[in-house]
């Protein structure tokens, strides 16, 4: 049995802070700093951990052990799990050559790479964000940015920023879930001051990915796209967080988006200026970024199609494995549906582990659970299989496909099932805990720090559910002692959270091994890191803004 002390270094939780914080200073480092490769940093930021867990918090070997199995468990199942089904159904449409019909369908719409970014990795990422979550959308939006004409790295980048708006909400709300049981509060007043904080982030974001595609010209050029797509997401978000429901927010969000913008197209096209690096979507070969070998009787029957109209029937069948992905997704998660679902769902302590925290409570991290039907992994492995048999993919084909998208993934199983291992050994230790509650200790300047918390464990966990998880409890705390409102903070958690995705080594992994960059994950987390401090920055003025009178009236 181990018990958490917080401040084990002389009583004090700013000593302590100091220890606390050396795995992530590790990891960010060696990945930012070194530009060493992600796997190895990640493991060589779980040794710290596991050190600091034994040597500074006296937590038995056995438990800091059992406690990173358990984490490397749940890296592998649901995330890595998610992303590997995920990336498989994408495969085996490059293998079909449905994936340059899709390609073809959104350069119809536009062939402006500027509002191209906009339709996949906004509007599109928004809608996998709410049906899967977790890297889904980053894995499946960068391929098809490549897919379009955008060098890897800066579509790995993109579909990053991208992932932002819509990860408050998570899949079918499951991140207010989470923290609505964790705080007490009522998830409707969280649904209502999440959806209120996440609007001006919802508008700014798409004005941000033309930034980063074509520079200041560009946002002038085509800013209506982007006032458009994101306005339309943050408006019918805020409406729909506030007055219907969180769990379809995203849902509604996304797809009024997508329509909104399509609908401008038919009215408006941007200009190109001179000099822009901007160029019309060029064919590319239907395989991943990094592939050794192609089809190239495959190639040259595209080739040869390229230019003719595509057809009804070929545009269904391309976009025919995302329909089924919405709809397998949609259905599982109606209410009467995973109802039914969760019932075969398993829960189990983890052995070898009898952990409790400061109050003398068992943490409920402590029970893993394999959720056999609801898993969203298991959902898309479905789905793959149905896209298969509508796409007419060989069974052999099939798993041919499915061992090699596993074998592409390696590197990235092992930085995820690390990280995950990482942030178990941080969370049981009591490591985590320590420094939110040495960041709590600043009184009523914690509204500003507040999303900074949410920031950081979405970071280290890469999940904005488990950052609700990890600190919901803390930010009421802190709420009561600074006599400011607790449900402004605990949403501020998972508002501040959304922005530290980017930057978590796990999606790092799952956006490079998607477009074949394994290795380069400290390159991308250069180019993204100052996006996710400055937007973590314009949250946290809000948050502070909202606890004053000034914004006061917007808290419910």
């Amino acid at each position: 049995m181990y018990k958490q002390v917080l401040d084990p270094v002389s009583h004090s939780l700013g000593l302590t802070a100091i220890f606390a914080v050396l795995p992530l200073l590790t990891l960010f480092v060696l990945l930012g700093g070194l530009r060493m490769k992600a796997h190895w940093a990640s493991l060589i930021a779980l040794g710290v951990a596991v050190m600091v867990a034994i040597v500074v918090y006296s937590m038995p070997i056995g438990q800091t052990l059992d406690a990173g199995a358990e984490g490397v468990a749940f890296g592998f199942f649901p995330i890595m799990w998610i992303v590997i089904n995920a990336l498989w159904i994408f495969h085996m449409t490059e293998k079909t050559g449905d994936f340059a019909v899709l390609r073809r369908a959104f350069s119809s719409v536009s062939n402006d790479q500027r509002v191209q970014v906009v339709i996949i990795a906004f509007c599109f990422g928004a809608l996998l964000e709410a049906l899967a979550g977790f890297g889904t959308p980053i894995a499946i939006c960068s391929v098809m940015l490549v897919g379009v004409g955008f060098t890897p790295i800066k579509a790995v980048v993109l579909a990053l920023v991208a992932d932002t708006a819509p990860v408050a909400f998570g899949g079918i709300a499951i991140p207010i879930t989470t923290l609505a049981s964790v705080t007490g509060l009522p998830k409707e007043e969280l649904s209502q001051m999440i959806g209120r904080q996440m609007l001006p982030l919802a508008i700014l974001v798409p004005f941000i990915l033309i930034y980063m595609v074509d520079g200041r010209r560009g946002v002038r050029e085509t800013w209506p796209a982007a006032l458009v797509a994101g306005g339309v997401f943050g408006v019918v978000q805020l409406g729909t967080s506030n007055f219907i429901s969180p769990e379809l927010t995203n849902i509604f969000a996304a797809l009024a988006a997508a329509a909104a913008l399509v609908a401008l197209l038919h009215v408006w096209a941007p200009k190109v200026h001179e000099g822009s690096t901007v160029r019309p979507a060029t064919p590319v070969r239907p395989v991943i970024a990094g592939a050794a070998h192609t089809d190239a009787a495959l190639e040259r029957r595209l080739a040869a199609d390229e230019g003719r109209p595509l057809s009804t029937r070929a545009t269904l069948r391309a976009f025919a494995p995302y329909m089924i992905i919405i709809g397998v997704l949609g259905v599982s998660s109606l209410h009467a549906v995973a109802r039914q679902f969760d019932k075969a769902t398993t829960l189990f302590a983890w052995p070898g582990l009898h952990v409790f925290n400061a109050g003398g409570e068992p943490l409920s991290s402590e029970i893993f659970k394999l959720n056999w039907l609801t898993a969203p992994g298991n959902q898309l492995f479905v789905c793959g299989l149905l896209t298969a048999a509508v796409l007419g993919v060989a069974p052999r084909q099939a798993v041919e496909v499915f061992v090699s998208t596993v074998v592409k993934l390696r590197w990235a199983i092992v930085t995820v099932c690390s990280v995950l291992a990482l942030a178990y050994v941080m969370n049981l230790s009591g490591q985590t805990i320590t420094l939110g509650m040495w960041m709590a200790g600043a009184g009523a300047a914690f509204a500003f720090l507040s999303p900074i918390v949410g920031w950081f464990g979405t970071a280290v966990t890469g999940s904005d559910t488990s950052a609700n998880s990890l600190f919901g409890g803390l930010q009421v705390s802190a709420a009561h002692q600074s006599h400011l409102s607790a449900t402004l903070l605990a949403a501020a958690n998972s508002s501040g959270g959304v922005m530290g995705k980017m930057i978590s080594p796990q999606n790092l992994a799952i956006g490079a091994a998607a477009v074949g960059l394994t290795g380069k994950e400290g390159d991308i987390f250069r180019k993204v890191i100052g996006w996710s401090i400055l937007l973590v920055l314009i949250m946290a003025v809000l948050v502070w803004l909202q606890s004053t009178n000034v914004l006061s009236w917007m808290v419910p």
